[in-house]
């Protein structure tokens, strides 16, 4: 029902959409002398903040076709090397023989494209040779390709790491924190060769009992049954995926919104003053950020659900409860996978000291291959983007990287 009203909204839409498009062709003609007047800029502002607020965004592009390395500009080449029907795994390869470890960078399976993940990509392939998992939207997976849960999202974190081979690091971005862990724990366990030689989790659900946010709060307030009535749904006729049970895209954004919602209503507010005046460059920096804030991907339920309720509702990592088909994920079990946890001060997702927990879970990691690290004034996001990830967090875990290599 939810999708189907969804769609109804978007439909019901779409005759202001058209006329909103033939209006701000009139202002805009060059022909039209009030187009460059105050009424002219001002109309076409509100048109064009009124077709960002209602337009469908679609996947988003990384768009990294180059880096800098010593001063040198370098060319690289995005590619498709692993691919299940769930992910494809994502090579910035670059067009120089050039000899740097193996990072797979895990994306959150959240409800945005790994393409949030862009500045992050962009940063560390400076030093690393960069692989991302790319994950599917759901509702473009036809039903024929089957389900997708977390013990599968598990095993395929350990296929990617076995495609890559011995001596590659993985990194996790908030969610697949659990997931990485599990998946690092089963390879230890298992003596597998590939298991990666540094892991690093950054403003990931660890433990969620610790400094809870209102995300978990919500969480713990609820029984798994509410979350599968009120927020499941099935993707309607005319998607790939017609008929299987999702976690929509538009209710997690709608989530993500209500959180900070007047600042996104002042953001949209500068947006109309800046096309008003004429600033472009920030007029360009908003539409940049929304573009991809606003592009969102469903996720299978039995995924969402088997992640609500293992993590943030019966907290089975901590615990020592949580299985991997029918096992118990041991963490205590990785002794030579080097560990680094990273968190924002100022998170309001993961709280501080909720991914900092995998070293007590860890705990057979010798104290030299494990490293915490807070950052001062950053929330969420900044774990992972802006300034003060490019300058204070990314090199601390290049460092890491190479010592854990360096040591064996």
């Amino acid at each position: 029902m939810l999708y189907h009203l969804y769609e109804m909204n978007h439909a019901a839409v779409a005759p202001l959409r058209a006329a909103a498009s033939v209006s701000r062709q009139f202002w805009n003609a060059p022909m039209n002398p009030l187009s460059d007047s105050y009424l002219g800029r001002a109309i076409t502002a509100g048109i064009d903040v009124f077709e960002r607020v209602t337009r469908r965004y679609g996947k988003p592009q990384f768009g990294i076709d180059e880096t800098i390395i010593d001063g040198e500009r370098i060319a690289v080449e995005e590619g498709v090397v692993w691919r299940k029907p769930f992910c494809e795994l994502l090579h910035f390869r670059k067009k120089k023989d050039i000899e740097q470890p193996k990072l797979l960078i895990v994306a959150p399976m959240s409800g945005h494209y790994a393409t949030l993940l862009r500045g992050t990509v962009k940063r560390m392939v400076q030093e690393f040779d960069v692989y991302i998992t790319d994950w599917a939207d759901a509702r473009m997976v036809p039903m024929t390709s089957g389900r997708f849960d977390l013990d599968d999202y598990v095993d395929y974190v350990i296929e990617m790491l076995q495609e890559l081979g011995p001596n590659t690091s993985v990194m996790a971005v908030c969610q697949p924190s659990v997931p990485v862990l599990a998946a690092a724990s089963v390879m230890a366990e298992s003596d597998d060769p590939a298991a990666p030689a540094a892991m690093i989790l950054m403003g990931g659900p660890i433990d969620t009992r610790r400094n809870p946010t209102e995300v978990n709060k919500l969480a713990s307030q609820h029984d798994i049954d509410w979350f599968r009535r009120h927020v499941i749904s099935t993707v309607p006729f005319g998607y790939p995926g017609f008929g299987r049970e999702v976690y929509p895209g538009f209710i997690q954004l709608t989530g993500f919104m209500t959180m900070n919602l007047d600042r996104h209503i002042s953001a949209h507010q500068d947006l109309f003053w800046h096309l008003v005046q004429g600033d472009g460059d920030s007029a360009e920096k908003h539409e940049r950020f929304y573009d991809e804030y606003l592009s969102v991907m469903d996720l299978t339920a039995e995924f969402y659900l088997q992640t609500v309720e293992n993590v943030f509702i019966k907290q089975q990592l901590p615990k020592g409860e949580l299985r991997h088909r029918g096992e118990l994920v041991k963490p205590e079990a990785i002794t030579k996978t080097a560990l680094m946890t990273v968190e924002g001060e100022l998170d309001d997702i993961s709280g501080v000291g909720q991914t900092q927990a995998a070293h007590e879970m860890c705990r057979n990691v010798p104290a030299e291959r494990r490293q915490h690290y807070l950052q001062p004034g950053v929330g969420h996001y900044g774990v992972f983007n802006g300034s003060r990830f490019n300058t204070q967090i990314a090199p601390r875990i290049a460092n890491f990287i190479r010592d854990s290599l360096a040591r064996g």
